[in-house]
């Protein structure tokens, strides 16, 4: 019987170098489009929906992991999960408080309707479609709610963007220490360390393009979106690159 492919990468340190630069282009490429644009919040949100949709649409028709493919779509999902949060702060006036535990619900369900189905939420079990889309559902809610959450800490309770950051990465470095060292669940240290790597990308994105007098480096938007995505793109293409090289024959084999 052959071995389904398996239609996500490998956690790697690489998977979690580019998952963090995707989070601050998210956070940065939405305010881009909405504010120094002036697109606006629904105008933005219906264009990157309808581009996600598309990049989904063939991410899954693809069934396999092809890294160029899979960032897109992980990008393109970090700025609509960013999208829904601004919407229903800004334009609904939905408090931050109310949004983080409505989309913490939310992701819960998600996850209970997914392990309720499969019996796994493991990573390296993401070989069918239905559990892709129940995968990619749950990354747009980890999106959303790291967004509530960052914006939660840094801006109303006043913490700043760098304190922020230094929460968020404070608990990845706790995480990683019980996965390591006291044998916390693999699958449930990837899915805590995947919603706090949000947050912490947007603390990041938002200390280096906010102005001085709002806390940040004033970077801007743009300078800091290209910096990230030219970061992201020599990953993936390195990453594409050793992925098409062939294994290396056993020495035994090679005469």
């Amino acid at each position: 019987m052959n071995k389904r492919l398996n239609r996500v990468p490998e956690v790697t340190l690489y998977f979690w170098i580019i998952k963090v630069l995707a989070t601050t282009v998210g956070e940065t490429a939405a305010d881009f489009l909405s504010v120094t644009l002036n697109l606006g919040l629904s105008v933005t949100s219906y264009i990157m929906s309808g581009l996600l949709l598309i990049a989904l649409f063939k991410q899954v028709q693809l069934k396999r992991y092809v890294p160029a493919i899979y960032w897109l779509v992980v990008v393109l999902i970090s700025i609509v999960g960013t999208l829904i949060t601004d919407k229903l702060v800004d334009d609904f006036g939905v408090s931050l408080v109310t949004t983080t535990i409505v989309f913490s619900v939310v992701l819960l369900v998600v996850f209970g309707l997914w392990y309720s189905s499969e019996k796994t939420l493991a990573m390296h079990s993401i070989n069918t479609a239905k559990r892709e889309l129940y995968y990619w559902v749950a990354i747009l809610f980890t999106f959303a709610l790291g967004t509530a959450t960052g914006d939660l800490l840094a801006e109303s309770l006043n913490l700043g963007y760098a304190q922020a950051g230094l929460i968020f990465g404070a608990s990845i470095a706790i995480i990683t220490i019980g996965y390591y060292y006291f044998d916390m669940n693999a699958v449930l240290a990837f899915w805590i360390a995947y919603i706090l790597t949000r947050p912490l990308g947007a603390s990041m994105g938002d200390l280096l393009s906010q102005p001085a007098k709002n806390g940040g480096f004033g970077f801007g938007t743009v300078g800091t979106s290209m910096m990230f995505l030219s970061i992201i793109v020599i990953l993936v293409i390195y990453l594409s690159f050793k992925q098409k090289k062939p294994a290396s024959l056993p020495i035994d084999q090679q005469n």
